[in-house]
């Protein structure tokens, strides 16, 4: 073991992350090994875990469909959602408007 008290501040605050980084990485894995031996178990009784808890896999949500699409690039599109793709955002700065690149 060490002295802590002959430790820095910054020695103690670093000391202090790598701790609550190594706890939250334990329970990580104690999850998932519980979470692995309920699966196995769940199997032998020929049932999926979801099956037994009523919680159905992740929802997957559908793609959005393109609504514009680069004019140098017909086949380059964006969906209007998330972060504006740069050839949108130069077309803007170059006077167009989005009903202009619109599918």
């Amino acid at each position: 073991m060490f002295d802590l008290n002959a430790l820095s501040l910054k020695e103690l605050k670093d000391l202090q992350a790598q701790v609550a980084k190594a706890i939250a990485g334990y329970e990580d894995r104690r999850k998932k090994e519980a979470l692995a031996e309920l699966e196995d178990k769940a199997r032998e009784m020929g049932f999926s875990l979801a099956e037994l808890t009523g919680v159905s896999a992740a929802r997957k949500r559908a793609p959005a469909a393109p609504k514009y699409a680069n004019p140098q690039d017909p086949a380059d599109t964006w969906s209007g959602r998330g972060r504006k793709p740069r050839w949108f955002e130069a077309a803007l700065q170059a006077g167009k408007k989005p009903e202009d690149m619109a599918l």
